[in-house]
């Protein structure tokens, strides 16, 4: 739909996974510069306050050089052999799952926060249930807790539901991140932790307006959204004032503002290209190549 879209000329919000091989993904990306043409891959999380305040730190010099980055991305919603999404299916969603689906926002928004990126991984993936029951009917993501068994399939399963992958973000920088749909109780649970030589920061989508501040000789900190008291740079991707709550949604709010503005104006895009969208499945195909392979792989860098 996507490729069929630039080809009449349309300006094109994709969600992500881009695609599902490197190769297609690097399709759309030439279609789109060849059509002149603006495109977006719908990494949304980038857009709460407090991850821009992060980044704003981070350019600012406030945390030093970033030695750790560590995180995890912890769902439940297929916890059981009963629980099945589209997703599971590796001839709909591709070959990975856990990764591609919630790894693939874990590892945008630590490159984003960073401004660095992961050079080489080592990655291990597990499939619990190789086996599940596959609805007999069609159902809404999220909803399969209310069939009983005389609506379900057993189906092969190949598609992971949790992966761990160690990895390296230049010549110094090392992190570390797990990726599960099957940790109980973990409605979405996005954590990363950014770990540098003058301060540290964390942040936990499930407490979207709060920002742990770590540091070594004075007393830590726990921020809460105020676009007063962001740094400039963060300041407007906060419509709210303090107390008021910006979430899921106001992500998504803040993404399309910026993608239409673009449209209008012509100006540099403030928003994940396909561009960024095929460096997620750079970095997915050499998260499977290590599994298959039990090895250290190098990812490759984006020429831009």
């Amino acid at each position: 739909m996507a490729k069929d879209a630039l080809q009449a000329g349309k300006h094109v919000i994709c969600e992500k996974p881009l695609a599902t091989s490197v190769q297609d993904g690097r399709e759309l990306v030439a279609l789109a510069a060849q059509q002149g043409v603006r495109n977006c891959v719908c990494h949304n999380l980038r857009f709460y306050p407090m991850v821009q305040q992060m980044r704003a730190l981070r350019e600012a010099g406030d945390l030093g050089e970033i030695l750790v980055v560590q995180g995890t991305y912890f769902q439940d919603w297929l916890l059981y052999e009963t629980d099945w999404n589209w997703r599971v299916d590796a001839s709909a969603g591709g070959p990975s799952r856990s990764m591609a689906d919630i790894g693939s926002h874990w590892f945008d928004l630590a490159e984003h926060v960073t401004g660095l990126r992961v050079s080489s991984l080592c990655a291990d993936l597990q499939t619990f249930h190789r086996a599940r029951k596959r609805p007999k009917h069609s159902v809404e993501t999220f909803a399969n807790k209310l069939l009983g068994p005389e609506d379900y399939i057993e189906t092969a399963v190949d598609t992971e539901d949790f992966g761990a992958v160690i990895f390296h973000m230049g010549a110094r920088t090392r992190g570390s991140v797990t990726a599960s749909q099957v940790s109980a109780g973990r409605k979405n649970r996005f954590n990363i932790e950014i770990y540098g030589t003058r301060s540290s920061v964390a942040w936990n989508q499930e407490r979207p307006d709060e920002l742990w501040v770590g540091h070594r000789n004075t007393g830590n900190e726990i921020l809460i959204k105020d676009p007063s008291l962001l740094k400039p740079q963060a300041r407007s991707y906060a419509d709210l004032p303090g107390g008021h709550s910006e979430g899921y949604d106001d992500t998504f709010k803040q993404l399309f503002r910026r993608f239409y503005a673009s449209i209008g104006t012509g100006d540099a895009p403030e928003y994940p290209q396909f561009d960024d969208g095929l460096r997620q499945l750079t970095i997915l195909n050499a998260v499977l190549q290590s599994h298959g392979a039990r090895a250290w792989v190098d990812v490759p860098t984006p020429s831009k």
